[in-house]
């Protein structure tokens, strides 16, 4: 540990804010995972961010300050690029006569303030910030739309070559083509907004983009319609596609550098009445939550999941709609199972996670890889736990179902609205009800909702009829919950959500429950037993959530209703 940061663990020490206990087990983690202890505290919830920083400052000397309630002097952030605002983690917000004031968030770097005066031309005076809420009004403060506006009136579709320079997406430079500035920025933005995906959409007069962001699509820009050709080319080159091929789909990937992360990005192509439309989806490895806790999922539902994935064989199922996060909870329920003893197999279309410890493999459906043929190949190495994406077609399903039937946990994921369905889907695709009912041993369906900005949400209280219409669990006499809606502050970029988290309804297959998908009951029937066995439904665990005021009533309603 070194001297400053021994120094700050002793100020937390002392102020009681951490145990000598917790301190050990985090510098034990520190040397095994090679990350900062401070980091680690922080991670493990053992102390806030903000605590830390205001120690550091105290320990530093150097003031610190609230940036998201800063009002940022447009002479003063002027002095620095977007680009060297986010590669320093600098934001300069004022001034002090002929001194630059300058919010960070590492006061342990040696070149900083070197770097700020070669920069901005004058002497700097800093104080120390969260990085979260620090990149927050950096996003804020430089946002790359008007470029990209301005790039997209430049662009020249008549320079072939323009879109075949460096396909690899790093920092943008000047002698860069306007069509491969536009692209990087455009990407580059839609990471530093939190998108998940990015839509590039032609109509009859112009072309939109949109991202969506925490689960819902905002609309960013619009361009002029001679950019589409270009922009789409150039993004196929960058993805290994083939550029000429206008009138069917096509799928790609690759790569991007974007802020010192490395991204994936999905790459879909539609061809549509005004030309192809492009689908980016921005896999970020390090804003994927690997604890389940994380994803969501509540204690009580925790404390019985891990019953379950803790056994030596059955299936569990994880169900719900397209981008309802099931992938994300199957890889944290891999992240808390793996360890030397097991060997842990999964086989995925595509391999959106790359995980340290875990052989993974990716369908290649025109090579004859596909989900039944690599699950045979995969019982034959020796496997203890087993992933499959998707169980898509009976052939999957039979064989993933004697797998968990012969000594091996299987995971995997279906597409049903609920969990008591997922045991009748199966048995719709052909599988033996019996071989189901003892096959199948935990269903977790869930959906993603928005979580509330910390920061600025605003409390209210519900009133009975409303609990009432809303299906609330509240019975009269019970005291009035204290709930939150969303409100507006620069860390959550005016949305008043930041963030997003599943709801669950978790199904652990009893006896009776057994007994029922044995006989082919409908659905409605395992719903009734799996709710008398303790189940509850999704939408009690998100009043759950919007009472701890993680997320708000409007959410919930929108999700399921």
């Amino acid at each position: 540990m070194s001297n400053q940061r021994h120094v700050i663990v002793s100020q937390l020490l002392a102020r009681k804010m951490i145990t000598p206990d917790q301190v050990q087990e985090a510098e034990s983690k520190s040397v095994a995972e090679n990350r900062p202890i401070l980091k680690i505290l922080v991670d493990d919830r053992i102390v806030s961010e903000d605590d830390i920083y205001h120690v550091v400052a105290e320990v530093t000397g150097m003031p610190f300050i609230n940036v998201d309630e800063v009002s940022v002097d447009p002479s003063a952030s002027g002095r620095l690029t977007g680009e060297w605002a986010r590669k320093l983690q600098a934001l300069p917000f004022a001034w002090d006569g002929n001194v630059l004031n300058v919010a960070v968030a590492d006061p342990t770097s040696l070149t900083l303030r070197d770097d700020l005066t070669r920069l901005t031309g004058v002497e700097s005076k800093m104080h120390l910030t969260p990085p979260a809420y620090l990149l927050a009004k950096i996003n804020q403060i430089y946002r790359a739309d008007s470029e990209i506006s301005d790039l997209s009136d430049s662009i020249v579709t008549d320079d072939p070559m323009a879109m075949f320079e460096d396909s690899s997406l790093g920092n943008t430079g000047e002698n860069d083509a306007p069509i491969v500035k536009y692209v990087n920025l455009l990407i580059s933005q839609a990471v530093a907004d939190r998108a998940s995906d990015v839509h590039i959409e032609p109509n009859e007069t112009e072309v939109q983009v949109r991202y969506r962001i925490d689960g819902v699509l905002h609309k960013q820009m619009s361009s002029s319609r001679n950019i589409l050709n270009g922009v789409v080319s150039r993004i196929k080159i960058m993805a290994n596609m083939d550029i000429a091929e206008r009138r069917i789909p096509q799928d790609g990937r690759m790569s991007a550098n974007v802020q010192g992360r490395k991204i994936d990005l999905r790459v879909a192509t539609l061809p549509t009445v005004y030309g192809e439309k492009v689908v980016l989806r921005i896999l970020d490895n390090q804003a994927t939550p690997l604890d389940l806790l994380d994803t969501g999922l509540s204690v009580r539902h925790n404390e019985i999941f891990k019953k379950q994935y803790i056994r030596s064989h059955g299936m569990i199922l994880v169900t719900g709609p397209t981008g309802s996060g099931k992938s994300t909870t199957l890889y944290s329920t891999l992240n808390a199972v793996k360890n030397p003893a097991i060997n842990i197999i999964t086989v995925e279309d595509p391999v959106e996670y790359r995980m340290q410890g875990i052989s993974q493999i990716q369908i290649n459906t025109k090579a004859g890889l596909t989900f039944a043929s690599a699950l045979r190949s995969i019982l034959r190495a020796d496997p203890d736990v087993v992933l499959v994406g998707e169980i898509r077609d009976r052939e999957t399903a039979q064989i993933a179902v004697e797998a968990a039937l012969t000594g091996h946990l299987v995971l995997s994921t279906l597409h049903t609205n609920d969990a008591p369905s997922a045991t009748t889907r199966l048995i719709e695709m052909g599988i033996e009800p019996f071989l189901v009912g003892s096959a199948v041993t935990t269903i977790l369906a869930q959906r993603l909702v928005r979580k509330l900005c910390d920061r600025c949400k605003i409390p209210y209280q519900l009133e009975p009829e409303e609990m009432e219409r809303m299906e609330w669990p509240w019975k009269e006499g019970e005291e009035l919950p204290t709930v939150y809606r969303p409100g507006s502050c620069a860390a959550c970029a005016r949305l008043g959500y930041r963030g997003r988290m599943a709801i669950h309804e978790l199904v652990v297959v009893t006896d009776k429950l057994e007994r029922m998908i044995n006989e082919n009951a409908h659905t409605d029937q395992i719903r009734r037993i799996a709710i008398e066995d303790g189940m509850e439904i999704m939408k009690f665990d998100g009043w759950a959530k919007v009472a701890k005021g993680e997320t708000s009533v409007e959410e919930i309603l929108r999700v399921v209703g």
